[in-house]
């Protein structure tokens, strides 16, 4: 039987709709993550994440280095958005996330983009940091879907999401890859200035699981729909991974694909934190590595 994404049937009962209404509410007075700015982006205000009431994309093409799920044999169609609204000190991407490189992009824009990258082969649409666009990216889907676009939306986030938004997503986004940054409020607090983080991510992590489940992977070895979770090893322990992987494995599901990621490098601002002023040493990725094996978890990485 041939894959449908969940937003095709949204469409057509006329749901999708009412989303993007709902959705459109959340940016006049900003909630759409925990920190909860309240500033009203439709009036030009902006919050810690920088962003207005415009997309902006930074870029959008088939993407060869994500998981071979996502990439399989066409890649995957990124699509990366600018702002984002965790801001960690130590991000790779900190020239998009923060400052600010890429383009104002009208909803038509965004849905010509979806379709071009199905047209080249890719087998889903990646939104990279989506949180702070939520309304407008959904907002583009109904042109898409119009103009043909029949492809998974990959939900790429930081993992510092609002639960109420989540919850709208439901029925539309068909694989969500957030990461699980922390297990220690201190540390998300001194990189992240986010506290909370690691309270949000438990929740986030069961709703997401809630709403699509573990990762299913048709016979061509393509994700389709699912949870797939993002945990990147940094330096002295930072991210908690024992923590971390416990939990997915005991509260969340022993079969999640989890990608337990070794390229963290002291990119932007950590140069001045002296604990994640280094590359990771290989006995610190074979602890997580070590540490996932030890709660059962076997898929991903």
């Amino acid at each position: 039987m041939a894959f449908v994404p969940s937003y095709i049937n949204l469409y057509e009962k006329g749901e999708l709709n009412n989303r993007i209404h709902l959705l459109k509410e959340f940016i006049r007075e900003c909630r759409l993550c925990p920190r909860e700015c309240r500033v009203n982006r439709l009036n030009g205000e902006v919050g810690v994440c920088q962003a207005g009431a415009e997309l902006m994309v930074s870029n959008a093409f088939p993407h060869f280095g994500e998981e071979p799920p996502l990439v399989g044999y066409h890649g995957s169609g990124t699509i990366f958005l600018t702002h984002c609204n965790l801001r960690c000190i130590f991000c790779q991407n900190y020239d998009i996330s923060h400052l600010e490189s890429g383009e104002r992009t009208t909803f038509s824009d965004m849905a010509h983009i979806m379709v071009r990258l199905q047209e080249l082969g890719c087998h889903n649409i990646n939104f990279v940091t989506p949180t702070h666009y939520v309304p407008q990216i959904v907002a583009s889907l109904p042109e898409a879907v119009e103009k043909g676009l029949r492809l998974p939306i990959v939900y790429n986030c930081s993992g510092y999401e609002s639960i109420e938004v989540i919850r709208l997503l439901q029925g539309i986004v068909d694989i969500y890859m957030p990461d699980a940054k922390y297990m220690d409020e201190k540390y998300a607090k001194r990189f992240s200035n986010a506290p909370d983080y690691p309270e949000v991510i438990k929740g986030v992590l069961k709703e997401m699981h809630g709403q699509v489940g573990d990762l299913a992977i048709n016979a061509n070895g393509i994700a389709e729909r699912g949870l797939l979770i993002r945990h990147l090893v940094m330096p002295n322990k930072v991210t908690s991974s024992e923590a971390v992987l416990r939990f997915i494995a005991e509260e969340i599901s022993v079969h999640s694909y989890v990608n337990i990621m070794d390229q963290y490098r002291p990119e932007y601002q950590a140069h001045d934190y002296p604990e994640i002023n280094r590359r990771i040493t290989h006995q610190e990725y074979l602890e997580a590595i070590q540490w996932a094996k030890h709660y059962r978890l076997y898929r991903g990485f």
